[in-house]
């Protein structure tokens, strides 16, 4: 039943928490808008004390498992994972930017579906311009793949994004079942970025590389074994019915006893790596937009949402979902519509995935990801109309080839 009530103070206390994210003071932290604004709709009775809780249980080994995913991801940057990848993709350009675009491009899809696309944004774009600042060329096409990808590669994994994590929990999928589902999505969208970000960007790709990296720094041989070793054990761990969460763990206490032991981190450095009070504001996210969808939200998007799995139902709730992102900001947009779309089994609720995903290189306020990405370039990122001019180009090819492939997958 819709209460209008309930659904005006709900989108009221939704719409401060979006403006605290998107602003990302200090002073004010997103998460202390989310908690006390969770807490007072259950306390004003827009959500019961019961939904509310819900809401938590059901997010919580999702917050959980990204926690351990970015410690797992700070602690491969500190064995020097990141500037050592950036170099030997350097070094086989040699003077030749467009070979540099590809392969950064590759690499930021590598990063961003093994480490999670945080890492690519925080960890692997301040790597990527020091390269391009080193090798005297336009850093604006490597620093654009690597902000793209950071959204539109993630979709191959569960472990890539946070919004993979709350579909992969919806759909009831196995982790290789939902790989094997995505895998052509992926491969497709990491593509037409490249053919799309190659065009766009070709006056800069024809300078020609000044300063080639010629010697690159001892392979951080750990941090690629232990890397290596939890992504199969991701793998191993779903066949064996493992939550995957456990060779994160295991990956997370092998370095970490490691680079405790040589002094090379704190415990205060993973702490901060942890990133908690993001993991405090997904919380309270989750109840407000829980709240917004009991007032009745939820049944009008039920209705909304086109029934199926042919490919015209899977673009129309792919677009859908991209829209959805760019008004509200991806993660709530997934909290909204997973649900609904899950309903309808793991086709649309993947097409919703590849809206929230790809969707988001539109605008900044369509990801984190994407303010992010503002702050780490600093004085170089760009105004918004030109990153949503890049995205124009961008997002509606990638979004459609993307749809396309996972309504062939499931067909197959």
């Amino acid at each position: 039943m819709l209460d209008p009530l309930a659904l005006g103070v709900s989108a009221v206390v939704l719409a401060a928490v979006l403006a605290a994210a998107a602003v990302a003071s200090p002073r004010v932290p997103p998460a202390a808008i989310a908690v006390p604004g969770a807490v007072f709709l259950a306390a004003v009775g827009a959500i019961g004390w019961p939904d509310a809780e819900d809401a938590v249980g059901e997010i919580a080994p999702t917050v959980a498992f990204l926690v351990v995913i970015l410690l797992l991801a700070h602690l491969a940057d500190g064995e020097g994972l990141f500037g050592w990848a950036a170099q030997v993709t350097a070094k086989q350009a040699g003077r030749s930017p467009r070979r540099l675009l590809v392969r950064m491009v590759l690499l930021s899809a590598v990063v961003t579906a093994v480490l999670s696309l945080d890492a690519t944004v925080v960890l692997l774009t301040p790597v990527v311009l020091a390269t391009a600042l080193h090798m005297r060329i336009p850093a604006r096409p490597h620093a654009w793949a690597a902000g793209h990808l950071a959204n539109s590669a993630s979709l191959l994994l569960p472990v890539s994004n946070l919004t993979n994590l709350l579909a992969f929990a919806a759909t009831g999928l196995s982790f290789l079942h939902f790989t094997g589902l995505m895998l052509a999505p992926e491969v497709v969208a990491v593509a037409v970025e490249y053919a799309v970000l190659r065009l766009m960007f070709r006056a800069d790709l024809a300078v020609p590389v000044e300063e080639p990296v010629t010697e690159t720094p001892p392979a951080p041989v750990v941090a690629l074994v232990v890397v290596g070793a939890t992504v199969a054990g991701f793998g191993v761990a779903s066949l064996a019915g493992i939550s995957p969460v456990w060779p994160a763990v295991a990956g997370v206490l092998v370095l970490a006893v490691r680079q405790l032991a040589r002094r090379r981190t704190r415990v205060a450095d993973l702490v901060r790596a942890a990133d908690l009070p993001f993991a405090l504001f997904v919380l309270g996210l989750s109840v407000v937009v829980a709240a917004v969808l009991h007032s009745g939200l939820e049944a009008g998007l039920a209705a909304f949402l086109p029934d199926g799995t042919g490919l015209l139902p899977l673009l129309a709730v792919a677009g859908i979902a991209a829209i959805a992102a760019n008004v509200l900001n991806n993660l709530p947009a997934t909290l909204a519509l997973i649900p609904v779309a899950a309903a309808g089994g793991p086709g649309p609720a993947l097409a919703v995935l590849i809206g929230v995903n790809i969707g988001p290189n539109l605008t900044y306020v369509g990801s984190l990801a994407n303010l992010l990405w503002r702050r780490v370039l600093g004085e170089r990122a760009p105004g918004a109309t030109r990153f949503s001019a890049v995205g124009a180009a961008t997002v509606p090819l990638t979004l459609v080839a993307a749809t396309t492939a996972l309504w062939a997958s499931l067909k197959v």
